[in-house]
């Protein structure tokens, strides 16, 4: 009996020693396989190297053939697929280098089909609410959420210098950022840029309405109940769609809008394919 428990332990040790030297042998393998994958062509210890001697990258300098790089330079005056950007009322705000005052031409249609007000302020409401109104407000007061969680406020836009720049001055802020606020180019492509611009102007008429503003069938109606302010203006809540469906859409009325964008319209640089044909 006491042989058989031996000749146990003994069968035991046996098996042990085997897994641990194959254990052994696996390790040994796997360090000599990366010691291998570090060297260079000539068997020699390399790591940092990795062959990468052997390899032009591009724009490197080199001396094959009558070029001093081992890509050729771009032709002058070369325009990636979808990047010409000849237009430069749409996609820099400016006419000559001045500011626009109005809406460029090419956002009025896309393609042979034209896009009506109307869709392009519903559209910058709708691009407005997930961009700018966290700083901004919903009435673009400066006074939106991110405000009032310690960020310093943006100024409001019925404010004097706002109220009279130029609608390419806020295209301009969007494209390039001012300030505190960062660039939205790689996020808004050019055609919401603009129509978020144009409803910025809708909230600034909007916060400002005379009793002109307001259709003739109503404008009886709010006067006897007091509703025009001393100065002549109409409360916000108190207007409206103004003539030509400008006004400021109420929250109960809001709904998801199409947007009337082409079929290149996408985020991008300022040099994205959001091009007007």
């Amino acid at each position: 009996m006491l042989k058989i428990v031996m000749l146990k332990i003994v069968m035991l040790k046996i098996a042990m020693m085997r897994h641990f030297a194959r254990r052994i042998i696996g390790l040994g393998a796997l360090g000599g396989l990366l010691l291998v994958g570090g060297c260079n062509r000539q068997w020699e210890f390399a790591p940092v190297d990795m062959w990468n001697r052997s390899r032009l990258k591009p724009y490197e300098p080199a001396t094959s053939g009558s070029f001093n790089s081992s890509s050729r330079q771009l032709v002058r005056g070369t325009v990636a697929r979808g990047q010409l950007r000849t237009d430069e009322a749409f996609y820099n705000g400016t006419l000559n280098g001045r500011l626009i005052t109005a809406l460029p031409p090419a956002m009025m249609q896309i393609g042979a089909n034209p896009v009506s007000m109307r869709e392009i302020v519903e559209r910058g409401h709708e691009r407005y609410d997930i961009y700018c109104m966290p700083c901004h407000g919903a009435a673009g007061q400066g006074d939106g959420m991110i405000v009032k969680r310690g960020f310093a406020p943006p100024p409001s836009y019925h404010i004097p210098r706002l109220r009279t720049a130029p609608i390419g001055h806020f295209y301009d802020v969007i494209t390039n950022g001012y300030g505190a606020m960062f660039s939205y180019a790689s996020r808004v492509p050019p055609r919401d840029r603009w129509a978020i611009a144009q409803y910025i102007r809708v909230l600034q008429r909007s916060q400002n309405a005379r009793p002109g503003d307001v259709p003739a069938n109503l404008r009886g109606e709010l006067q006897s109940k007091g509703r025009v302010g001393p100065s002549g203006t109409v409360p916000l809540s108190e207007t409206p769609s103004l003539p030509g469906q400008m006004g400021t859409p109420h929250a109960s009325q809001k709904a998801p809008v199409p947007a009337p964008l082409g079929p290149l319209d996408s985020p991008g640089q300022p040099g994205d394919a959001s091009a007007p044909d």
